[in-house]
């Protein structure tokens, strides 16, 4: 027995320093979905503090941990409000990344340790809802009255959907019902992750409204100087048909969780990419595309200062979108493909400006035709549009008009579509936008689709 116990207290012994081994090789040596995690933690939480002002604790459960990759239930997260850093790495020293909040572009992940550098950058301030009690979209007010159908369809929960946070309904430009989570507010600003493509592509009209680029611009980065890559356009990267390779696979390490989390300088990853297809010819959805044209754009202005200040001075500002923060890389690129921050009614703000040709108040803050070309089914994929809508809903099967034949949805109706159930839905021929916003995994198979043709039927539009 005593042998036995010599040899048990051995092996005991031998396991823990291989466990020590092991951990200490993990620290000096990550692996890169650590790495992605730790990056994916820290930006998170940070948005989610500085932006939204939610408890660190609870969006580390609710947001990062319950979703997603079961090793992000072993990430520690620290928050230095002094210092407005994140810190997160995996068993509290694995893969440590960092992510800083900083004024009017929110938070940045700092991939190399270079938080001073993200730090360095600033922009107005979101100035927050309207302090005006007028009802929308010139104040803050709410609906003078709920629409009794229109408010009975919102709750039920079933066309809500799972991990449902806000659902705004307007009709005919006014605001007649909307529905919040516990927690969640009319104030409260809500990522809409890759609904900000969309945004993107309208930032990118104004600033062709200003003069300072054209739609068939080529030559567009210093990098493609004499390869196939010079060829790209404007209107391929805002069709997602550039030719670049990238690949948007979310479930490991892959180009868009690279990018998003590993890289300093999102744009010149997205640019240093091969070309696979001669541009123009192949759709390829790419987060990246979006970055790339937000550099491009930014570029386009000539003064780093002016394309820091842009959004909320030639979008945000002339719409009311005051809650809107568009964040930017470590290097001060706008992350156009994911990171846009705004209340649901303010989401519903650029849904009614789509709606209204880009016109809002008398002033046309995108180009009228630009705005028609956003809503232009495109040459590489019929359902996808030369100015990065959708003209099907969620998990369709990719066949135009499906919607229109499945859930009885107007033709013409025009879709804003985000990670995790972000919808905006604009049907022209019912003066109506809805915005529905949540935390719903993909694997639910929610279909918002059915939440839209249930309102339309109880505000009697055809």
């Amino acid at each position: 027995m005593r042998t036995f116990g010599r040899w048990l207290g051995r092996l005991t012994m031998l396991a823990l320093v291989v466990v020590v081994a092991a951990y200490i090789y993990l620290v000096i040596s990550p692996p890169t979905l650590l790495r992605v995690g730790g990056g994916y933690a820290s930006k998170i939480i940070c948005s989610s503090d500085f932006l939204q002002g939610r408890d660190p604790e609870r969006v580390l459960k609710t947001d990062v941990q319950a979703p997603g990759n079961p090793l992000l239930r072993l990430m520690v997260v620290e928050t230095d409000r002094a210092k407005r850093l994140v810190h997160a790495a995996f068993l509290r020293l694995i893969g440590p990344m960092e992510a800083v909040a900083r004024p009017g572009l929110g938070c940045a992940v700092a991939p190399d340790g270079d938080a001073a550098r993200a730090a360095d950058q600033a922009a107005p301030p979101a100035p927050g809802p309207a302090e005006s009690t007028a009802p929308w979209p010139q104040g803050s007010g709410g609906a003078a009255a709920q629409h009794p159908k229109l408010a009975a369809v919102l709750a039920d929960d079933a066309l809500a959907g799972p991990g449902m946070r806000a659902i705004v309904v307007i009709e005919d430009g006014r605001l007649v019902a909307e529905r919040y989570a516990r927690g969640f507010d009319a104030k409260t600003p809500l990522l809409g992750w890759s609904m900000t493509k969309s945004v993107t592509a309208a930032l990118v009209g104004t600033v062709v409204g200003a003069g300072k680029l054209r739609v068939d611009q080529d030559d567009l980065m210093p990098q493609w100087q004499g390869d196939g890559r010079a060829k790209i356009t404007v209107g391929d990267l805002l069709s997602m048909s550039s030719g670049l390779h990238f690949n948007e696979d979310y479930g490991d390490v892959s180009d868009v969780t690279r990018m998003l989390f590993l890289e300093p300088d999102m744009a010149r990853f997205v640019a240093d990419q091969k070309l696979d297809h001669p541009p123009g010819t192949v759709f390829n959805y790419s987060t990246g595309t979006a970055v790339l044209l937000s550099r491009i754009w930014q570029n386009a202005l000539g003064d780093p200062k002016l394309a820091l200040d842009w959004p909320r001075k030639a979008l945000f500002g002339p719409v009311g979108m005051g809650s809107a923060v568009l964040e930017t890389d470590e290097v001060g690129t706008f992350v156009g493909g994911s990171y846009l921050y705004a209340t649901a009614r303010d989401w519903a703000r650029f849904g009614q400006l789509l709606l209204q040709g880009g016109a809002w108040n008398g002033q046309q803050v995108v180009p009228k035709d630009f705005v028609q070309m956003m809503r232009t089914s495109s040459v590489a994929d019929p359902v996808y549009t030369r100015g990065m809508l959708w003209l099907d809903g969620p998990e369709s099967d990719m066949d135009v008009g499906n919607d229109q034949s499945e859930y009885g949805l107007p033709i013409g109706t025009f879709w804003l579509e985000g990670h995790d159930g972000q919808t905006v839905t604009v049907i022209p021929s019912a003066g109506m936008v809805v915005v529905r916003m949540g935390l719903t995994p993909g694997r639910e198979h929610y279909r918002p689709q059915r939440l839209v043709a249930a309102l339309l039927k109880a505000a009697g539009r055809p």
